[in-house]
């Protein structure tokens, strides 16, 4: 019998990277994503409404949460698994200079959205007698991170969340953890570097090689490397495994 898992901002980069890696492990995917543009480009994917189903869904918006989880219901009495993906870049600059909407913007799609989610996916959850849920923090939400202080502070409280809830539901046989990957290459992190860039008046390339150098690899990750922490932690080979911060980072070292 399939898996179902559900997973939140998966029709593009990281999320629909780690949506692919269950497929391919057999799983039932309920993704959703608030890009109907990126959603119709996988109306085409040969196991669309058959192992993969995808719904717009404004993941920082309580009521389309509530929407999504009331149609999920009519599909699926149990889920095995939650992967909370949601997350903006938020803006660059100094805290005096970041505006009351911005600030509210990040903290309710990269955190908020965590609550709504797990909020429902909860009692899923225990129908199935067990199962997990894995967020996504960052290296932000260990280190800190000047000039980027509501996007490291949305993850921060993931992990605080991260933590809380694995020792809420381990009597239900439920393991909460949270991936915090490091510097992931592709286009949302060409756009925090051109942001920083001008915040900063250097060049985008300073501040490329200024990230690459925060790490004792001297690089960036993968998306591909998060859907294997992924893959990993719902894995029976980590059943065991709870409450846990998992970095996929090549070790940051420092964050600035």
């Amino acid at each position: 019998m399939s898996k179902n898992i559900v997973i939140s901002a998966a029709a593009d980069g990281i999320g629909w990277c780690i949506a692919s890696c269950f497929l391919d492990q057999g799983y039932t995917v309920y993704a959703s994503d608030i890009n109907q543009n990126k959603i119709d480009q996988l109306n085409t994917h040969p196991l669309i409404n058959k192992r993969l189903f995808i719904d717009n869904v404004n993941a920082g918006d309580a009521a389309s949460v509530k929407k999504y989880f009331k149609s999920l219901k009519l599909k699926v009495s149990s889920i095995d698994a939650l992967i909370n993906n949601v997350g903006i870049a938020g803006p660059t600059g100094t805290m005096e200079d970041i505006s009351v909407e911005d600030w509210k913007q990040t903290i309710e799609t990269n955190l908020n959205s965590h609550f709504y989610f797990t909020k429902h996916a909860i009692p899923l959850l225990k129908k199935n007698k067990g199962g997990s849920i894995v967020n996504l923090s960052s290296t932000a939400g260990i280190f800190g991170f000047p000039l980027r202080t509501p996007y490291a502070a949305s993850k921060w409280a993931i992990v605080g969340l991260t933590k809380s809830l694995a020792m809420e539901l381990g009597k239900f046989n439920i393991r909460v953890n949270a991936i915090c990957p490091g510097s992931v290459s592709g286009d949302r992190m060409d756009r925090v570097i051109e942001a920083k860039a001008k915040s900063i008046n250097k060049s985008e390339r300073e501040i490329r090689e200024s990230f690459e150098g925060m790490a004792s690899l001297n690089t960036f990750v993968d998306k591909e490397d998060i859907a294997n922490m992924a893959v990993f932690l719902l894995s029976e080979k980590a059943y065991r495994i709870s409450g846990q911060i998992m970095s996929v980072d090549g070790n940051t070292e420092r964050m600035d």
